[in-house]
């Protein structure tokens, strides 16, 4: 036992005083003669005895109340458990991420964190509140009631690491206890790995009673016919023990175009619609009972521009080309270098060097410049070309880095199916066929993926991309003289998609958080900008994205906007120039994807009441003052009946 005031229990020295009241007591005694001295004696005996044992019941009595009284002021108390975490500022983490929108035994998971964090958080204590999207710190309930009411859902996905991160860049001088309120989905195994020996770090991981969910996973342009568009939907299933047939609904500007019922039986799962080859500005939904977030995909596609493609090289070596770029999806031509006209190549969507012995300095500056504003460039080698010079031109573009050549005969024989060149190009993969071969070729260097590559496992068609554009590089010459490549079937869909610009064919979906640059083709004033508003009647959500003026056209950085995924337009003034859709993330998509043994070394709790209560059980003294108090009336009652009842 500890006491707050212990000076007080000097005190306890005037315990002597009652002791000595009770021993030299200063009363007189009178001597009276009475005739009958024997009963008056026995008498008197009795008298003295019972006096006796009184006097020594009174003076205990009033010894325990002084003492009783002396404690009480000093005010004891029993040290807590916890105590040296007593002064501990809190922090509290709540995660607030779509998965939370799945179903606990008590409703949906943020709802009720919200609601519990209400009714149990310290009412006069001040904490930090962090979410995905909002930090409020030094705070109280009271203050942000309001706000943890509204909590709207976070396009943004829990990352734990960035949130601790924040909070231990918070300055404080006392120690921090962290709760963390999460479904734990998406937490990597060694997320939390620096904080394991935080004692001070507390989980509270509300269990999901229904797992299960469908998702649309992504939208695209299948393929273009004549008069159509076919249009491919994958959809997810993260319940793969039933089979579900679940609704799915096509919308284009809010009007129902085409309704179909999917029966789901695998985990993935994929259906088409046609649309007639216009403008669209919509959405695919279906119906699941799920999570709500991942029921909708939004989705754009503009009427087709005929792609611009030029290539730079001979007439002859080029003549292969026109075959590819028909006039009916492209406008193509092939200049000699020495005709070449520079102020033409910003308004390419392509740029081929066919087999240039030299690339001069301002090619090579023009080019890089237009590979910056997003657009493609494609890089055929000459047998005579000095790789010195190549590389000159490649250097920035994820270190490609071409050798000096050789002569040896090489097979063209792995395909990389899963390259975004050949997305629905092959139905299967193909391993059996007729292998192309070059007789003089170089090597390619550098930490970029490979399309195409030869037997030997180097790299025939080294792809970089910028998130923009991409840059191709093949690694030998593509001529008849020294290759049959351009008699292999792959040669068509690879030009094919290499100068296809994917901003002017296909479905324009944009994926909220993702900072990926994005090119509108625009003239844009000294002061204009462009902003971007909702199409959506019940959406007034409009910002100003961050952007770079180049020449004709102006690079967009969407970083976190929109807040609200849905249809939106881009505006120059008060005109419209293109329309683009936002998309949520589908991380949070799977339920299953629980990872409770990422925080299994620290303690967890069930809810936050039991949490609040342990801490202030175990970081709370014990106050015995109050006892003492009590002991001291008792003492004072036991001395009033001894004088009243006691002879």
């Amino acid at each position: 036992m500890q006491f707050k005031h212990p000076e007080l229990l000097y005190f306890l020295f005037l315990l002597v005083i009652p002791i000595l009241v009770h021993l030299f007591q200063l009363r007189k005694f009178k001597k009276e003669y009475f005739s009958n001295v024997k009963f008056l004696k026995e008498l008197a005996l009795q008298t003295r005895k019972s006096s006796k044992i009184k006097k020594y019941l009174l003076l205990a009595t009033r010894l325990l109340l002084l003492a009783c009284v002396i404690f009480a002021f000093a005010q004891p108390f029993f040290k807590a458990k916890d105590s040296e975490n007593a002064q501990n500022e809190l922090y509290i983490i709540l995660d607030n991420s779509f998965s939370m929108q799945a179903k606990g035994k008590k409703g949906e998971l943020l709802k009720r964190a919200v609601q519990e964090l209400l009714q149990h958080a310290p009412e006069n204590a001040n904490f930090s509140l962090l979410t995905c999207t909002d930090d409020y710190w030094n705070t109280d309930i009271k203050t942000i009631q309001k706000e943890l009411q509204n909590l709207a859902y976070s396009p943004i996905s829990f990352d734990i690491e960035s949130l601790l991160a924040k909070i231990k860049s918070h300055k404080t001088a006392n120690k921090k206890d962290i709760v963390v309120i999460t479904d734990a989905i998406g937490i990597k195994n060694d997320a939390l790995k620096s904080y394991k020996n935080d004692e001070n770090l507390f989980f509270i991981v509300p269990e999901i009673e229904k797992k299960s969910n469908v998702a649309i996973d992504t939208v695209y342009l299948n393929q273009t016919l004549d008069k159509f568009y076919e249009i491919s939907v994958k959809i997810k299933s993260f319940d793969t023990d039933k089979t579900v047939n679940v609704p799915v609904s096509l919308y284009n500007n809010n009007k129902l175009q085409a309704k179909t019922l999917v029966n789901l039986k695998t985990s993935e799962n994929k259906i088409n619609f046609t649309l007639p080859k216009e403008n669209f500005n919509g959405y695919v939904s279906l119906l699941d009972d799920g999570l709500e977030y991942d029921n909708t995909y939004y989705f754009s596609i503009s009427k087709p521009e005929k792609n611009k493609v030029i290539s730079i090289g001979d007439d002859a070596k080029s003549e292969f080309l026109s075959r590819i770029y028909t006039n009916d999806e492209f406008i193509y031509k092939n200049y000699p270098l020495a005709q070449l006209d520079y102020n033409i190549l910003d308004k390419q969507d392509a740029i081929i060097l066919n087999e240039l012995k030299e690339i001069p300095v301002a090619l090579q500056t023009n080019l890089k410049s237009f590979a910056q504003k997003g657009g493609n460039v494609i890089i055929i080698p000459n047998a005579e070309s000095v790789a010195s010079n190549l590389n000159t031109l490649t250097q920035n573009w994820g270190g490609i880095t071409y050798q000096s050549p050789t002569t040896n005969e090489k097979l063209i024989s792995k395909i990389n199916f899963n390259h975004p060149l050949f997305t629905g190009v092959f139905e299967k993969k193909v391993d059996n066929f007729q292998y192309p071969k070059t007789n003089i070729s170089f090597e390619i260097n550098g930490a970029i993926p490979s399309a195409l590559q030869y037997n030997d496992a180097t790299s025939f068609l080294s792809v970089f991309s910028n998130g923009l554009a991409s840059v191709y590089a093949f690694a030998a010459p593509i001529n008849k003289a020294n290759s049959n490549f351009q008699n292999s079937p792959i040669i068509v869909p690879v030009f094919y998609n290499m100068a296809k610009n994917i901003q002017k064919t296909g479905a324009t979906a944009i994926t909220i958080g993702n900072n990926t640059p994005y090119i509108v083709e625009t003239d844009l004033g000294k002061d204009e900008i462009v902003s971007v508003k909702s199409t959506e009647p019940q959406n007034k959500e409009s910002f100003i994205p961050v952007q770079q003026i180049l020449n004709n056209k102006a690079k967009l950085t969407f970083n976190e906007n929109p807040n609200k995924a849905g249809n939106y337009s881009i505006y120059n003034n008060t005109t419209a120039i293109e329309n683009l859709s936002f998309n949520y993330n589908r991380k949070e998509s799977n339920l299953e994807n629980v990872n409770k043994d990422a925080v299994s070394d620290f303690k967890e709790f069930n809810d936050v009441e039991t949490l609040f209560n342990t801490l202030h059980i175990n970081r709370t003294d014990s106050m015995v003052w109050k006892w003492f108090v009590l002991l001291a009336l008792l003492f004072l009652a036991l001395e009033i009946a001894i004088q009243k009842f006691v002879k």
